[in-house]
């Protein structure tokens, strides 16, 4: 399939300071990728130098193929939603969308037969004539990208475009907005520091740290396979215990935890006898109070410290006998563990396959230029 957007060894200085460092990707025709990554990392960077507002110290940005280096922001095919979606409030619905239409000088007919047709596919179509404050945070949302698709750009650029609305919106809109992408075929690139969107909605995502790349993938792919400390703590949560690993008399590698315990590891390459690392162990995969027919050869003791009620997202905060780390245990809505109290006593378990290692690193969040 043709690449809509392909990025070459992009890079971006501000003097000394590299906000975007090396970075190469392609994004498929019709796909929705992502670029997710905490505040400072770059992405609002590269966002812009895509859309030509920053020019790059370095690389190239080529959109079907052809080359974006001399191209003005205004004649490229691309068009930008920004968190605060820049409706303008004197215009009504129609003239907003109308707006992009109306600069390229096309006929009356032809406006009327586009704005008609986008608000169709954005689901409002009875809000033509409504002013914009007439309208929900939703509804804001889906008029402000209605006014970029209207215009067929190549790629479509979002600049976390949900950050502005409350959180019950947010979740709703997430779904919206997978929907209608899919819906209309449009290229969407999206940056967000919310793992939960981009896990949500994207069909490839790219974790930035640093100004660099630290993965591209799947979400699924992100989540059960992190290449990184960063990547494994930054998608989805997780549970990092500090080790240091060794090899028992078959040769197999052990990690040894703050309790003095070992723990079989699976599955984690390049592992160095005597090393310290970080293991990490997701929520969800950790068992309460594992049966013998499991065979969970990692178990350990713990103190509940609190139950953490969030409906269907419930959890556990236990602390390991013989360690004073807290753990996040998810707890399985079969209503099975209703009776466990603060301050009981349970036995988690988990799998070797189920964690992963990686040499001891700390998050860095850097300021972005």
């Amino acid at each position: 399939m043709q690449a809509a957007l392909s990025v070459e060894k992009l890079t971006k200085k501000f003097g000394e300071f590299t906000a975007v460092n090396g970075v190469s990707f392609d994004v498929e025709d019709g796909k929705f990728f992502s670029i997710l990554g905490p505040s400072g990392c770059g992405k609002t960077t590269l966002l812009r130098m895509i859309a030509g507002f920053y020019e790059p110290t370095e690389g190239l940005i080529r959109i079907r193929d052809e080359d974006m280096t001399a191209v003005e922001p205004n004649k490229r095919p691309v068009n930008l939603v920004f968190q605060h979606l820049a409706l303008f409030p004197m215009m009504n619905v129609y003239e907003n969308i109308a707006f992009g239409l109306k600069r390229r000088r096309e006929s009356d007919s032809r406006i009327k037969e586009k704005v008609g047709s986008i608000l169709e596919r954005v689901g409002l179509p009875e809000h033509s004539k409504k002013k914009i404050d007439q309208l929900s945070g939703g509804q804001k949302q889906r008029i402000a990208i209605a006014r970029c698709l209207v215009l067929e750009p190549s790629v479509l650029l979002l600049d976390e475009p949900l950050g502005a609305l409350d959180a019950k919106l947010r979740e709703h809109m997430k779904i919206e907005l997978k929907k209608l992408q899919s819906m209309v075929g449009t290229t969407f690139v999206y940056i967000t520091h919310d793992q939960s969107e981009a896990m949500v909605m994207s069909d490839h995502v790219a974790v930035m740290n640093a100004g660099q790349f630290e993965q591209i993938g799947t979400p699924q792919d992100l989540y059960h396979n992190p290449n990184s400390s960063f990547v494994a703590q930054f998608v989805g949560n997780n549970n990092k215990l500090p080790v240091k690993v060794h090899k028992d008399e078959g040769g197999a590698f052990l990690a040894r935890y703050l309790d003095g315990k070992d723990y079989q590891v699976d599955g984690t390459p390049d592992l160095s006898e005597g090393d310290e690392y970080d293991m990490f162990i997701r929520p969800e995969a950790v068992l309460i109070n594992p049966s013998t027919s499991q065979s969970i050869p990692n178990t350990m003791n713990c103190d509940v410290k609190a139950i953490l009620f969030d409906g269907g997202n419930s959890q556990l905060l236990v602390i390991p006998e013989g360690a004073d780390q807290e753990l996040i245990v998810t707890l399985p809505q079969n209503k099975q563990f209703d009776d466990i109290k603060a301050k009981d006593t349970i036995r988690i378990g988990w799998n070797p396959g189920t964690a992963v290692c990686f040499p001891k690193t700390e998050l860095k969040i850097y300021d972005e230029a």
